[in-house]
């Protein structure tokens, strides 16, 4: 974790942000307190790319279990 005074961080913000981009944290300190943690903002995948999950029934394919189990409720009401 970097360390810097509020004045340090004004004055040399676009290389504590490219630390930060590079995925350190930056504790920012004002009059010998901190007052704030600068943090990188996890990278989030986009939807299209996540692994989508499969339904899947051995022996048929989905859409005939659905169709034999409407059947089978159609045929007990």
């Amino acid at each position: 974790m970097r360390q810097a005074t509020f004045t340090e961080f004004r004055r040399h913000a676009k290389g504590f942000f490219d630390a930060v981009e590079a995925g350190e944290v930056v504790r920012v300190y004002r009059n010998g307190r901190p007052i704030a943690d600068v943090v990188p903002i996890p990278a989030e995948e986009p939807a299209w790319k996540r692994p989508v999950e499969r339904l899947e029934v051995r022996g048929a394919s989905v859409s005939e279990v659905v169709v034999s189990g409407r059947a089978e409720d159609d045929a007990k009401a």
